[in-house]
Formats: structure tokens, C-alpha cells, sequence
């Protein structure tokens, strides 16, 4: 099934992830035929760099590429669309000079470096191989300047190692693991969102707060790296305020029926449930919890929250509930720039913004940022942009990116569920009762493993 974005063509997969060649080259029409033209705009800049990745030929023409690829299927569909739109948002408001995006790269007057931006969509279904698949294929034929996209860690980390391998920029989406920008960092790769670490540190200190010391915990937590390292994450963190850990159920990606994991939480003894599960999983498994009667006895945190888990598994189940989140839309009432967002998001798409969005939207709008400040597309120079720690207005306020291993240093919000009764609209699903100051929750640069190889 096919979609128009922007008038390009794109491949809406339905159970299959791949991107044939004919499409991915008519999602390229009209950029790559001007691209691969020598002399123009930045033809001055290529003679001064030598040919890596993609430069010059992605930067030649009056345009530029960027790969996308979000699961549009699979247990995180919801959450790649509304990732989508932030990204395509970001890239209407570039190539327009919008003035929010000037607020955050003040040197963008339209476009970046004055190219148009375009871009392919692929649909990842959350798995790593389709999603490098996808992306080898937009730098291959569409001379992609950017990748980005990816809801799950595990296609985060892949496309980290496609990204150095190819000498290509490569911005994460959605990615919670810790080793996205620890052990599997990399030179060409970039983080915004909030992650395990910083999550457990700004959320464990109220749940400690609220339920007390010395409790025990159960975990429900999805097999992949980015289950793991949260969990790993909140045990380290509440162990230092005695807390024990009554059981860790280990569920895979996608499991249809939790019941087996939920009848051993619900005979650990624990206090207190922390549902690390995300996307569709995390919606399944609260409202099976609840079915369990596993709530009767046990209060539930959501250590790193699932956009639309309110709305989807219903909002009587998460009053109360406490969750680490990356945005939050009456932010707006706090950060000016949060309200523009807002604003133009609810403008375009009719509903409140949730995180993915957000944190798509910024990702775009940092990397113009970059770029416009090196002044280049010649990838090691725009790294090192990135590198330059310089303090950027942003959505939740002040942010900068960390040179060692490329994590934005930016708050983590904190958020407790509203019952119906309180509920001022049908999106107000939360009140902010934290705004948790970003570089005090992060770890030492090296102390998850962080070594980030090579610029050329």
C-alpha cells in the first residue's frame, strides 16, 4: 500500500519491512539527479574535504536526503507514527524557515545550509536487520546525508554500527538502552531522549519518597537490550534505599498473553511492580496485570513511559501512577518554546504531542543546528559541531550535547496519573510534578563502556 508524504513516495509495508529499489528511487526523484552535479552551492567546501560517506555527493545539488525508518507495524507501530510525524514536522519547518526552529538553530533561514531537505520512509517493523536494509539502501541510491529512526534499542544500536561503518550521521529516535551511548556508542552516532541511567536516577528518589525504603520490587521486563538496562538501572538505583528484587520475569518482544509472568509477580510478595515493558506490550500486559487482580496488593511504576500507554490501556489504570517520561505536553505552560511545539503539532495532527514526537522533532532540529554551525555537510566537521558542548534552547529548556559520548544532556520528567475526575480535557492524562535537571543523573562518560572509534 502506497502513501504520499510531502508528494514523494513512500512504501507503507503490512507485514513485510522491505523497500524495493523502484521505490526507494522515487522517493529520490528530482534529488538525485541534481545531486551527484559538481560545483554547485558547497562545491567550494568538497574541494576542501576529502570524499567520506556519502560527501560530496549527497551535498552537492540543492537538496540533501534524510533515511528514516520507524516500525509502522509490530508491537511499536503506534509510537513509530507519532515519531514520524515529529520528523516530518521538523522537516516542514526547516525547509520553510519556521520561527520555532530559529529559536533553536538561529543561524537556519530555510532549508539547511540552504538545501532542501527531503527524505524516505521505511517501515523497520522494530527489527534491526530491516531497518539496516533500509538505510544501507537510502545511501546507496539517495546519497542520504542523515539517518535516523528506530523506537526499538536493538535497531538503535544496529543502525549505530551501520552509521560508523558507512561514515554516515545517524540520530536515534526512540532508544531507552543505556548502551546506545554506552558500549555500542559510536563517532557518527547521537542521542537526545532520556534513558535507563537517567531515568531510574531521577524517578527512583520519589518512588523511595512515595513507598518507602526496604520494599521489594517485581519486574516485568522485555528481552532486549533496552529491557535489561532499565531494569538493571532502577535495581542498582533502589537497592541503595534497600530494596530487593522479589522476581524478574523476562518477557520477549510481542508476546501475546502475559499470563505466565504475571502469575509469578502476582505470587512474589512484592510491593511494588515496575512495568518496563513499552509500545503495544506495556499497554497488554498493565491491563492483564489489572485483570490478575495483581494491582489489589501492589502499587505499579513505569520506570521509562510508553507514549499513549494512558489513553490505550485506559486511564482509571495509571491514576497515581508515577512514570519517567521525556516530554510532556503542558510543559507549555513552562517552556516557550514547548508551547510553540505544541501548538503547531496540535495545528497539524489534531491531538496533544507525546514524547516520540517531540524527541523526533528535536533530533531534526539539533542536527540543523550542528550543521549550520559547521558550516559544512562534511561529516566529521559536523561531529565535532555536535562535540562543541554549546548550550542550545530547546523544548525542555537549555541542552547540550556531551562530547564523550554523544548523549544530550537534558531533564527528565516525572509525571503521576490523573484520575478521570481530574482530567481538565481528554489529554490531560498527567500533572508534571518534577522537572529533573539532566547532567546530576548521568553516569561518568566511560562507566558504561563508551568508546567512540574513529572520524574518518
Amino acid at each position: 500500500m502506497k502513501s504520499e508524504i510531502f508528494g514523494r513516495e513512500i512504501l507503507k509495508s503490512s507485514g513485510n519491512a522491505s523497500v524495493s529499489r523502484r521505490t526507494l528511487l522515487q522517493v529520490g526523484a528530482g534529488l538525485f539527479g541534481s545531486a551527484l552535479l559538481p560545483g554547485t552551492i558547497n562545491g567550494a567546501l568538497a574541494e576542501e574535504h576529502p570524499s567520506i560517506g556519502t560527501y560530496p555527493a549527497g551535498s552537492s545539488g540543492s537538496s540533501v536526503f534524510i533515511g528514516i525508518t520507524v516500525p509502522r507495524t509490530g508491537t511499536y507501530a503506534l509510537q513509530g507514527e507519532d515519531e514520524l510525524k515529529g520528523y516530518e514536522l521538523a522537516v516542514e519547518h526547516i525547509n520553510s524557515g519556521n520561527e520555532l526552529i530559529k529559536k533553536i538553530s538561529p543561524k537556519t533561514t530555510k532549508g539547511v545550509l540552504g538545501k532542501e531537505l527531503k527524505f524516505g520512509v521505511a517501515d523497520s517493523g522494530a527489527k534491526p536487520n530491516e531497518a539496516v536494509q533500509a538505510e544501507q539502501r537510502f545511501i546507496s541510491e539517495n546519497k542520504a546525508v542523515l539517518m535516523t529512526g528506530s523506537t526499538s534499542s536493538a535497531v538503535a544500536v544496529a543502525l549505530n554500527k551501520l552509521a560508523q561503518r558507512e561514515k554516515v550521521l545517524y540520530v536515534a529516535g526512540i532508544s531507552g538502552s543505556n548502551d546506545t551511548t554506552g558500549k555500542d556508542c559510536v563517532r557518527y552516532g547521537f542521542r537526545q531522549c532520556f534513558y535507563g541511567q537517567t531515568a531510574a536516577a531521577a524517578i527512583g528518589p520519589i518512588v523511595v519518597k512515595n513507598f518507602g525504603k526496604g520494599k521489594k520490587a517485581a519486574y516485568l521486563t522485555p528481552d532486549y537490550t533496552y529491557g535489561h538496562t532499565v531494569t538493571k538501572s532502577m535495581q542498582d538505583y533502589l537497592a541503595t534505599a534497600g530494596w530487593t528484587t522479589a522476581t524478574n520475569q523476562v518477557a520477549p518482544l510481542g508476546a501475546p498473553d502475559y499470563s505466565s509472568y504475571l502469575l509469578n509477580i502476582a505470587n512474589s510478595g512484592a510491593d511494588v511492580l515496575l512495568n518496563v515493558n513499552w509500545g503495544h506490550d506495556a499497554v497488554l500486559s498493565t491491563q492483564q496485570a489489572k485483570q490478575f487482580g495483581i494491582f489489589d496488593k501492589m502499587k505499579l511504576v513505569v520506570p521509562y513511559q510508553t507514549p499513549f500507554l494512558a489513553r490505550e490501556a485506559g486511564d482509571s489504570l495509571l491514576a497515581g501512577v508515577y512514570a519517567a517520561t521525556d516530554f510532556w505536553w503542558t510543559l507549555e505552560d513552562k517552556y516557550p518554546l514547548a508551547k510553540m511545539f505544541v501548538e503547531a503539532f496540535e495545528k497539524k495532527y489534531g491531538y496533544k504531542p507525546e514524547w516520540g514526537a517531540n524527541n523526533a522533532y528535536m533530533e531534526f532540529a539539533l542536527w540543523a543546528e550542528a550543521v549550520e554551525n559547521a558550516g559544512t555537510f562534511y561529516p566529521p566537521e559536523v561531529i565535532k559541531s555536535y562535540e562543541a558542548g554549546r548550550k542550545i534552547q530547546s523544548t525542555v529548556g537549555e541542552v547540550y550535547f556531551r562530547k564523550e559520548d554523544h548523549q544530550l544532556v537534558r531533564p527528565v520528567i516525572i509525571v503521576k496519573g490523573k484520575a478521570p475526575k481530574d482530567m481538565k480535557n481528554k489529554e490531560d492524562y498527567y500533572d508534571v510534578v518534577e522537572i529533573v535537571p539532566g547532567a546530576g543523573l548521568m553516569q561518568k562518560p566511560d562507566a558504561f563502556g563508551c568508546s567512540l572509534g574513529d572520524y574518518t
